[in-house]
């Protein structure tokens, strides 16, 4: 018993009993299935938060215990959001198009349809033919499956020509928010085919579902609520056992790992495709509930905030990524609503809308010198006050490893 998965990692298990009571919670809160205590707006504002928790899950697996720092996943993030909205935007359109030509005298060809919907989604960029990228756009299972191929992808071409090259440290971070930066800035053109500057929008609207907003809003909050859950299992899964123990010798001591006979590119390759798929995930749960997305979302300080909200948890422990990624949203939510009122200070006065930023940066410079083990950190001495002190020195590497004096009893 002692060596099942959840015997070794008993805080998936509270992780998903806090999910689950803060899900049905918020929905009985809710104004479409409880007492509307909590408005639709802030309803999608949680549900946006649990997408943010998810991708920070996939940066502290990359980062906090492969050991790559990478400033691009935030582009794999924005990819699942652009794939899953070209279904949405072209599915809508199609709605509207087919309902203003069904009274028409003569009865429209396919063709014309399609030519239409493009003329409605494309004409504000001076087209009106479907680019190449739109040629699933058609299908929803089509464009769920681009979802994860196209940052899968994305992340497999780019980490084999990266990791086989052996690069490492700075340099790697630097290439990965190169390459976010050449993404973003290849996007704002409109011949990218998903309408420049312009992005997707009207993705709150679900083609074909007769719900209000009310509804949808707690639809998404299930649905990002069930792939943080699955997200959580599947990243614990990963660093448990002597896959884990690998992935955290990467991270260690590259050299030494790669002695001992391991692949150390195929590791990092493996977690770098799997921590992509992950965020585009995330992304496409997160862009229906924002309702629009454009290149600025990929723009690189969106994944330099992100190793920010890592660094805040507690890198290196799953449950200090959500827990940093939850506390920086809902804590900026509130300070650039102006709803916090600003602090007069005599011959200055703080507008918190405008100082959030460079709170956050202070706040991330001082944990990083004073607590790098983040908000998380505060659990670990909780545990270590409630579980017993077996004292003695690890035998091995990772914590809860067996400790001298334990092997003789």
């Amino acid at each position: 018993m002692r060596n099942t998965f959840i015997a070794r990692n008993p805080s998936v298990l509270v992780f998903l009993a806090i999910l689950a009571v803060f899900t049905i919670a918020v929905t009985l809160l809710s104004h479409a299935y409880g007492t509307g205590g909590l408005s639709t707006s802030f309803v999608k504002t949680l549900g946006k938060t649990l997408c943010l928790c998810l991708v920070a899950i996939a940066m502290d697996l990359v980062w906090g215990y492969c050991g790559i720092l990478s400033l691009g996943h935030f582009a794999f993030f924005a990819l699942g959001g652009y794939a899953i909205g070209m279904w949405l935007m072209y599915a809508r359109t199609e709605l509207i198009v087919t309902q203003s030509l069904a009274n028409a005298p003569i009865p429209p060809t396919e063709q014309e349809v399609v030519d239409a919907i493009g003329s409605q989604i494309f004409g504000v960029v001076g087209s009106s033919d479907f680019p190449a990228v739109w040629v699933f756009a058609h299908s929803f299972w089509l464009q769920a499956l681009m979802v994860i191929a196209a940052p899968g992808a994305l992340a497999l071409i780019f980490g084999w020509l990266a990791f086989r090259s052996r690069v490492t440290g700075v340099y790697l971070s630097i290439l990965t928010q190169a390459m976010t930066l050449a993404l973003s800035l290849y996007l704002f053109q409109n011949e990218s085919g998903l309408r420049g500057n312009n992005g997707l929008s009207g993705l709150q609207n679900l083609p074909g579902v007769q719900a209000g907003q009310d509804e949808i809003s707690v639809w998404f909050l299930w649905g990002s609520a069930l792939a943080l859950g699955l997200g959580y299992v599947l990243a614990a899964w990963v660093v448990s056992g002597k896959f884990g123990s690998v992935v955290r010798g990467i991270r260690d001591d590259e050299a030494r790992v790669r002695f001992l006979g391991y692949s150390v590119e195929g590791y990092k390759l493996f977690v770098f495709t799997l921590t992509a798929i992950i965020a585009g995930i995330a992304g496409a749960l997160y862009y229906p509930q924002a309702g629009i997305i454009n290149p600025g979302e990929m723009a690189p300080i969106a994944s330099i905030y992100l190793a920010v909200w890592v660094a805040i948890g507690g890198r290196g422990r799953l449950y200090g990524a959500v827990i940093g990624a939850a506390f920086v949203s809902l804590v900026s939510t509130w300070f650039t609503s102006g709803q916090v009122p600003p602090l007069n200070l005599g011959v200055y006065t703080v507008d918190w809308v405008d100082w959030w930023l460079v709170l956050l940066g202070v706040s991330f410079v001082l944990v990083t010198l004073f607590a790098p083990k983040g908000i998380g950190g505060l659990i670990d001495l909780i545990t270590d006050r409630v579980t017993p002190d077996r004292h003695g020195a690890d035998y091995g590497p990772d914590k809860g490893a067996l400790q001298e004096g334990e092997g003789r009893r």
